[in-house]
């Protein structure tokens, strides 16, 4: 079975490809043949040996990926919301050789809904991860409508679906750009843009001086976004960043991994996709074999939308 990862942790130049085994079909279990790969810095981290704490059995290859959308090949015995032929998407909590970047992936049944109808694989692929961890992050702030919710890094992928789950929910949004980004930051529906950068937290006061009910730091600013948040307000990470002791705020660390199998969840987002909710924005598609320029291109950053890799 043909997969990209790693045999040693490092830059992007260590992804290759490896033969990784066919993996065991169980109870409950679909077996996907994978079409597209999106690229996501948690792939880099898992690249990088940041996951593993740079641990990983002799001979035995990493393999990266948390997003795939393809077709079902074959289905466990339990299974019925889904079946052979279908076209699917799905979440992937990656482990050792269990990861996205592989021509086949087993998952459990509950992290695959069918993709949204009319679009392409490599649009589909863009949801399940970054989508699942946008709605977790609303869902832990508790905001009602018309509530203030600021976003850091809503340019890129994760951000912007941030926005528009947050304007769906009822919510003001009052989002970061850098200037050449402020056009896409207000068509994904933010109501009030700020310039990016060190100075965000103050730039969201000066239009929202008591500070916002909650905030979303997709660019991972993590203390320095603190000020702009009321108290008692909530401050969601996304790098597992828990708080310098401030009891002002209550810090949110997000962990996508805690709902991969809600698959209610993951049905509403393909619905809001159907629904044009979410606009699903690929960067550019990349044969798998290129996974080392895909990583170079999202670490050099400025990446608007998802980079995809190509296994089909």
């Amino acid at each position: 079975m043909r997969a990209i990862g790693v045999t040693e942790y490092g830059g992007p130049e260590m992804l290759h490809e490896v033969d990784v085994p066919a993996e065991t079909l169980g109870a409950g279990e679909v077996r996907v043949r994978v079409s597209k790969a999106t690229v996501n810095p948690t792939d880099a981290g898992v690249r990088a040996g940041l996951r593993s704490g740079g641990d990983r059995p002799e001979g035995i290859a990493d393999v990266p990926g948390m997003e795939v959308a393809g077709e079902v090949v074959e289905v466990g015995a339990g299974v019925e919301a889904l079946a052979v032929g279908d076209r699917v998407m799905g979440i992937v909590v990656p482990s050792g050789t269990h990861g996205a970047y592989r021509d086949e992936v087993v998952l459990p049944a509950a992290s695959v809904v069918p993709t949204p109808s009319g679009v392409s694989d490599a649009e589909a692929a863009t949801v399940p991860m970054n989508g699942l961890t946008a709605r977790l992050a609303l869902d832990l702030l508790h905001l009602e409508p018309g509530q203030v919710l600021a976003v850091t890094g809503a340019a890129g992928a994760l951000g912007g679906y941030v926005v528009q789950l947050a304007k769906a929910d009822g919510l003001t949004v009052v989002a970061d750009a850098a200037e050449e980004d402020e056009e896409l930051v207000r068509s994904l529906g933010a109501d009030v843009v700020v310039e990016r950068g060190p100075g965000v937290a103050e730039a969201i006061r000066t239009h929202f001086p008591d500070g916002v009910a909650g905030l979303v730091d997709a660019s991972v600013q993590e203390a320095e976004v603190v000020p702009a948040v009321e108290d008692g307000g909530g401050l969601v990470t996304v790098r597992g960043w828990d708080g310098d002791g401030e009891t002002r705020v209550r810090v949110l660390p997000v962990f996508v991994r805690s709902v991969a199998e809600r698959r209610d969840l993951l049905d509403a987002l393909r619905r809001q996709a159907e629904e044009g909710v979410l606009t699903l924005r690929v960067a550019e598609v990349l044969p798998a074999a290129e996974a080392a320029e895909a990583h170079r291109r999202l670490e050099a950053g400025g990446v608007r939308g998802r980079l995809v890799l190509d296994f089909s």
